[in-house]
């Protein structure tokens, strides 16, 4: 079968592998669609953290089941979202009912080969079948699902005003799920045509840029006051420390994004608002299941999401000259 390879930084080649062997509690499965990420990005860039080449991308899957194996609760032709991540079961971090931070843990097209092929061996429990969206959405899960649980991990009410630092596809995740929440919602970028995208695609009223009087125009934003919540997906870190000084006194900081080095904060200006700051980590087996609910019932509209379609044969060809670098790409997604 075909299998498409990042072979180094910049480089993708493709190459025939055989058949995935069977193994007790997988299923066999079809990849019909590939969502392209950041993390996608950033490995073809070189500048992905915990990353090894050569490795076959792809985590944001739509697949279909060929054969359950002894996976439970699996039929031939279920329609699934995956859960790409590998976890072991048994250490604190799952005993705990927290395995999207398992010690061990091993994200597909990360940590371990993913899904730029035809055929996949997945463990069953990692597949979440759903009877009504089609593979495009299913392939949209993931990406939700981390939007999703940075809101869980915030705790929101309908009360909070939230700032979203941000708006790619990942701050765009926690824009719906915040939405979902009630809460009032701003969003910050440097990007002009991402914050023409979330007023005109996504309904949003408040859209601001960074500049000297940000602080005076959340306060306007916000009825005189700051943000009860900033979420940053940015994975910058002059962003990311900027954030202690956008919170209200009381509030919330989650980082969805990462950068290779150290947070910096001033530590009264911490202590005085009594800040709760909060890291997340992908996401949870039940967080999956919530989203998909949500966009079965039409509170998550995916439909504006795609801008970008190739077929997976093409990924060398079209990945460094269409999709990396490209501003206009919000989600690409692989037909296979």
């Amino acid at each position: 079968m075909l299998q498409i390879v990042l072979e180094q930084p910049g480089h993708f080649t493709a190459r025939e592998a055989p058949e995935p062997p069977a193994a007790a509690g997988t299923a066999l499965v079809r990849v019909h669609r590939i969502g392209v990420c950041g993390t996608d990005l950033h490995a073809f860039a070189g500048r992905q953290p915990f990353f090894t080449y050569p490795r076959v991308l792809g985590h944001e899957l739509g697949v279909e089941v060929l054969d359950p194996g002894d996976a439970a609760g699996l039929r031939v032709g279920d329609r699934c979202a995956v859960e790409p991540y590998l976890n072991c079961g048994t250490c604190i971090a799952c005993r705990r009912g927290k395995p999207n931070c398992c010690a061990a843990l091993q994200v597909l097209g990360v940590h371990s080969d993913g899904g730029m092929q035809p055929l996949l061996r997945l463990p069953g429990r990692k597949l979440h079948p759903s009877a009504r969206l089609d593979y495009d959405q299913l392939a949209l899960v993931e990406t939700l699902a981390i939007g999703a649980h940075a809101a869980e991990r915030a705790a929101l009410t309908r009360d909070d005003f939230v700032l979203i630092v941000g708006a790619g596809p990942i701050g765009l995740s926690v824009v719906q799920a915040v939405r979902v929440s009630g809460a009032a919602v701003a969003v910050l970028d440097v990007s002009d045509a991402r914050l023409d995208f979330c007023r005109t695609r996504l309904g949003l009223a408040h859209t601001l840029k960074p500049g000297v009087d940000l602080e005076a125009e959340l306060k306007r934003v916000g009825g005189g006051d700051l943000p009860t919540c900033v979420i940053d997906a940015t994975g910058n870190a002059a962003s990311m420390m900027s954030t202690f000084n956008l919170a209200a006194p009381g509030g919330r900081i989650v980082f969805v994004g990462l950068f290779q080095g150290d947070v910096t904060f001033h530590d009264p200006n911490f202590h005085r608002r009594e800040l709760t700051l909060l890291a997340t980590r992908n996401a949870l087996p039940g967080t999956f299941r919530d989203v998909i609910r949500q966009v079965e019932a039409g509170a998550i509209d995916t439909k504006p999401w795609i801008t970008h379609r190739f077929r997976l044969a093409a990924t060398p060809a079209t990945f460094p000259h269409e999709i990396a670098n490209n501003p206009t790409v919000l989600k690409a997604m692989i037909e296979v």
